[in-house]
């Protein structure tokens, strides 16, 4: 028996590195600007997207650019992504193109949770964006685009190239939750239940069975719930 130990202290290690787990009531904490820091995901559907909803809950004091969700293929580093560019201001990435919403700014000064939806779909090129349960007018770009399955997913980096070439100065620094990615586009009654913290059938990236791996100063903890009143 001594023989299988080094193999089962490798096998060990190796799926130590990959972890798939129910998320709930926790986040992602990514403390600094950095250049490695970043969580990598893995989708279950391996199957060409001509359509997708990707949504999210971010928390962060940052006002400098940055990007909560990159998926890269090898002929687009920007095949995918969900960019904030000011407070303000997102924009969703698709191929060769990007759409930009723009809301108003809130009018208390300290930071709070904001939770997004974006969606696009390949037959009309309409994308759509919801901001803590509010569509937004909806745009359009790429129509007749497919997106190749075989991608590198990654939370809180824009990639410049497959998997890497990380930017310092568009990395997230804050605590993200709640990532969920579907192959379609979620009705307006779906994204009602997901902004009420439900989840809607067959999510390929699923925050309640979260297939990742945490790389560089990335933290995982449970989410903050005050439960502070003022006398």
């Amino acid at each position: 028996m001594e023989i299988f130990h080094p193999f089962l202290l490798i096998l060990a290690v190796l799926l130590g590195s990959l972890a798939q787990e129910d998320l709930e009531r926790q986040v992602f904490i990514f403390p600094e600007s950095s250049d490695t820091s970043h969580v990598v995901l893995k989708a279950t559907s391996q199957q060409p997207l001509t359509s997708f909803t990707i949504c999210l809950r971010s928390y962060t004091d940052m006002t400098r650019a940055h990007t909560l969700f990159s998926y890269a293929t090898k002929t687009s580093d920007n095949e995918i992504v969900v960019f904030k560019s000011k407070t303000n201001e997102y924009s969703l990435y698709v191929g060769t193109a990007d759409v930009i919403f723009f809301f108003p700014e809130k009018l208390v000064s300290e930071p709070s949770w904001e939770q997004i939806c974006m969606s696009w779909e390949s037959d009309t090129g309409l994308v759509e964006f919801w901001l803590d349960g509010q569509p937004f007018p909806r745009n359009g770009m790429m129509k007749g685009h497919v997106i190749s399955p075989e991608a590198s997913i990654v939370l809180g980096q824009d990639q410049d190239s497959f998997g890497g070439g990380f930017d310092i100065n568009q990395s997230f620094v804050g605590e993200l939750t709640d990532v969920y990615m579907w192959d379609r586009v979620l009705s307006g009654d779906e994204m009602c239940l997901v902004w009420d913290n439900h989840v809607p059938s067959n999510p390929i990236i699923n925050w309640r069975s979260l297939n990742y791996v945490m790389r560089g100063y990335t933290v995982l903890k449970p989410f903050l719930f005050s439960n502070c009143r003022a006398e």
